[in-house]
């Protein structure tokens, strides 16, 4: 399964979001390729933030290495599952897509919590270090969900 996470610039929450979902998919030793990527191109080639650096070491993942770089058209061909941070996101990978949107593959990350309200993991962009941790546990808490629903499912199709 190929996973691309999306926020606004890709230092914060995406590369946070990358950084977990690949930590849970090896501990459940899951062949999953997750990357992130921004809907804007002015932090190209940028590391993540210096928070979500150090936020994500405090639990065991390193994203030291990240390099943010902008959504393509392509990445919604190449990607089997898009989770997104925010509805303005959505809504920009939806027209950066142009003919090759597939909304069946997209849908906003904290949708594998709570279905359907279309809730938003705040940018702690401009905040203190106490958001980066609280945005660490709601990109957890989903990524969570989302590997124990595949589980769950791959469990069903296997019985």
């Amino acid at each position: 399964m190929r996973i691309l996470m999306v926020c606004l610039g890709n230092i914060c929450r995406s590369p946070l979001a990358e950084g977990i979902m690949r930590d849970k998919a090896r501990t459940y030793n899951l062949l999953w390729q997750v990357e992130s990527v921004g809907t804007s191109n002015y932090n190209i080639g940028h590391p993540a933030h210096t928070l979500s650096q150090k936020v994500a070491r405090l639990h065991g993942i390193d994203i030291s290495r990240h390099k943010a770089r902008q959504f393509k058209k392509t990445d919604m061909i190449d990607f089997d599952r898009i989770y997104v941070m925010d509805a303005d996101n959505y809504e920009d990978v939806q027209q950066m897509s142009y003919d090759l949107w597939d909304a069946s593959k997209t849908d906003l990350l904290l949708n594998a919590l709570y279905p359907g309200e279309n809730r938003a993991v705040p940018d702690p962009w401009y905040s203190e270090e106490p958001a980066y941790h609280e945005v660490f546990r709601m990109i957890d808490d989903a990524c969570q969900s989302i590997i124990h629903s595949f589980i769950s499912a791959e469990e069903n199709n296997n019985n």
